[in-house]
């Protein structure tokens, strides 16, 4: 049995973290489900950038837009939104086959909008009409703004991938607005089945940030162990309106950026039930071909917690670590998506 099956046997759904025309053209997403039980897709600007750039597949169409639409950000959307539409598809069946808890998209609203609550909501709205696939999700970043959004997309019926998540009172507000948009649209009367949603919880980023800071024996261990805190905390949240469906969290940037570490760590050390993991190509290949699956998402709850509490003794608050990353990672899809407009000129 390929080794991602036995993560999804174990009750973690695994999601590629990339999206081209060539995956698609090509079956070899259709393959990655069949053979790996790849359950979803995320995209973002910058995987939307190296595509375009560097796969001749969307030259002609380009060539054909740029001749139709004159907003580069439209443009950009009418060339890869039939993407997004086609690799829904081809996850149909994963949707209907596991009812509604897996087979998922994501497309992300544009940067620019990531402190404009309204316009956000409004982005949010209108891609999902015009995605029109029940198993679309938008992807909304977990800014001051984003949270409102968040909110009123899931009051909505949209479902939400909430991105860019790094501290754990930021992770707390971002569930607390999930639950506000169910508790809002369960008292207008409104039925909150079918309402999919991932709280992204970035990984490596916060050992590549925290690392030179600290002393060797806390290297390398600090993201995990958050992300165990993380998963630890799930039953103690309020309950949802009944019959909604709970916020999974998905572990994203789980590629190692430390070449000193083991490259599938962040997805061998982080599996459980009713979780996420989304991979670029690279780390899917590398588990496939040497990765362990087993149950560890909730191994060594006592040495995680003094972990934890070593680097709270050092004076280092995960919380501010998390709002320096949120702004690293704000500036970088920024830059990616000014990038693509360019490729769209």
């Amino acid at each position: 049995m390929s080794r991602l099956k036995q993560i999804a046997q174990l009750g973690q759904q695994i999601w590629l973290d990339n999206l081209t025309r060539d995956l698609l053209d090509s079956d070899q997403l259709a393959r990655w489900i069949a053979d790996d039980a790849i359950a979803g897709v995320t995209s973002n600007p910058a995987i939307f950038y190296n595509a375009i750039k560097n796969d001749p597949g969307y030259q002609a169409d380009l060539a054909r837009l740029k001749q139709e639409i004159s907003d580069p950000e439209l443009r950009f959307e009418a060339l890869v939104l039939p993407d997004i539409r086609r690799a829904c598809d081809i996850l149909r069946p994963v949707y209907e086959q596991s009812g509604g808890d897996a087979g998922f998209v994501s497309f992300e609203v544009a940067p620019a909008l990531a402190h404009d609550a309204a316009g956000t909501l409004a982005a949010a709205r209108r891609l999902w009409a015009e995605i029109d696939r029940p198993n679309a999700m938008i992807k909304i970043p977990a800014t001051r703004a984003g949270l409102q959004a968040i909110a009123g997309a899931i009051e909505a019926g949209i479902n939400v991938n909430v991105t860019l998540i790094f501290g754990p009172h930021q992770l707390a507000t971002v569930q607390a607005a999930h639950r506000r948009g169910l508790e809002a649209r369960a008292a207008r009367g409104e039925p909150v089945q079918g309402i999919a949603s991932v709280a992204s919880v970035f990984i490596s980023r916060i050992d590549s940030l925290l690392d030179p800071r600290l002393p060797p024996e806390l290297q390398g261990r600090i993201a995990i162990a958050s992300a165990r805190a993380a998963y630890g905390r799930l039953p103690t949240l309020p309950l949802l309106p009944a019959g909604a469906a709970p916020q999974k969290l998905l572990w994203a940037s789980t590629s190692s950026k430390n070449p000193a570490y083991r490259d599938v760590r962040y997805v061998e050390e982080l599996i459980g039930p009713g979780t996420v993991n989304t991979v670029p190509d690279v780390t899917l290949a590398a588990f496939r071909d040497h990765g362990e699956a087993a149950a560890t998402l909730d191994r060594a709850q006592a040495e995680n917690h003094a972990l934890l509490a070593a680097l709270a003794a050092r004076g280092v608050d995960l919380d501010l670590v998390g709002d320096e990353l949120l702004a690293a990672g704000l500036k970088q899809f920024e830059e990616a998506f000014a990038k693509l407009l360019e490729l769209m000129a």
